[in-house]
């Protein structure tokens, strides 16, 4: 579990307020306040880069909080049809066989839906664990649990990681089609 505690939103605030201060600065001819805003706003760029690291592994995915969480089984059945229905419909096209062809391609969309549907599914489910470990969390500081706050953070974390590792893929899909 991290105990850096990296947030897109918290990147956002320190952007925002870097800049007012900047702002600030210039208006007023503070190099001071200048520099300090924009000091903001590159820690806030670092918190935003660290809030969105994962490594993204074949079947896993790895993130800055140390969360580690597997892919949904769809989304590798997903992909292994998407490859042999390709090597098919090559294979049936260098063959002349329109039959193996047209199996080729439609086991090839049948993995493309298969594939989809895990990564909705991991995203989903990453999404709810992460506002379910950030409600408990909450909750569980204003009540003092701290052995209950470290183990919703930590499904907050993990939601975290497994929402990001589908978002990875599915940016990764939407770039290799243009």
């Amino acid at each position: 579990m991290s105990t850096d505690n990296t947030s897109t939103l918290k990147s956002y605030v320190d952007s925002a307020t870097g800049a007012v201060q900047n702002a600030v600065g210039s208006l007023i001819g503070s190099n001071g306040d200048q520099i300090e805003g924009q000091a903001k706003k590159d820690k806030a760029q670092a918190e935003y880069d660290a809030s969105h690291a994962t490594a993204k592994l074949p079947g896993f995915t790895a993130s800055s909080s140390g969360a580690i969480t597997k892919d949904h089984p769809d989304r590798n059945a997903g992909s292994y049809n998407q490859t042999a229905g390709a090597a098919k419909e090559f294979v049936g096209g260098v063959l002349g066989n329109e039959s193996l062809k047209q199996s080729g391609r439609e086991q090839n969309l049948q993995g493309q839906e298969q594939e989809a549907k895990g990564q909705i599914n991991d995203y989903v489910s990453g999404a709810a664990d992460r506002a379910a470990g950030t409600l408990g969390s909450g909750l569980a500081g204003l009540t003092g649990d701290r052995v209950k706050q470290a183990e919703y953070q930590n499904q907050h974390d993990t939601g975290k990681t497994q929402q990001r590792g589908a978002e990875h893929d599915i940016v990764k899909q939407a770039e290799a089609k243009q």
